[in-house]
């Protein structure tokens, strides 16, 4: 294989509540912030993102921000799918210090990726258990908005 191949999956919006800094541990600070919920809609597949997800961050002094995220989703017809994925968000400092501060940035003026695993047992949908998906991400005042894909 040579190239990268990808099938749009679907697109998924999360509401965050404001973050609680932990603290600059060494020299980065750590922040959570738990997800009220969401929706995602895809061709395949649509439904809500479950109140109690978490994202757990670490922020490099120059804005680069390590994402760790959980979220439980269901689907329109009721399947429960466990959802994991971890990112990156950097560009210029300028550019980040305006998307901390609340503002909405034109997404093509940072870096915002992010590598997703799934789980489920329901069998409607366990062709996700094999497969990697990738993100490209923009940050609202809100919460984050994803187009997620499958790596083929």
């Amino acid at each position: 294989m040579s190239e990268v191949a990808t099938e749009f999956l679907f697109e998924m919006r999360l509401n965050v509540i404001a973050p609680v800094d932990v603290g600059t541990v060494g020299g980065n600070v750590r922040r959570f912030a738990a997800v009220t919920d969401g929706s995602f809609e895809g061709p395949k597949l649509r439904g809500v993102v479950l109140p109690g997800g978490s994202d757990a961050l670490v922020i490099h002094p120059n804005g680069r921000t390590l994402l760790d995220v959980r979220l439980a989703l269901q689907t329109h017809d009721g399947a429960a799918i466990f959802l994991q994925y971890r990112g990156v968000r950097s560009g210029p400092e300028a550019v980040l210090q305006r998307l901390a501060r609340g503002e909405t940035v034109d997404p093509s003026d940072y870096y915002f990726r992010t590598i997703l695993l799934f789980e489920t047992g329901d069998a409607r949908y366990a062709w996700l258990n094999d497969l990697v998906g990738v993100g490209l991400g923009r940050r609202e005042p809100n919460g984050p908005i994803y187009r997620v894909f499958a790596l083929r």
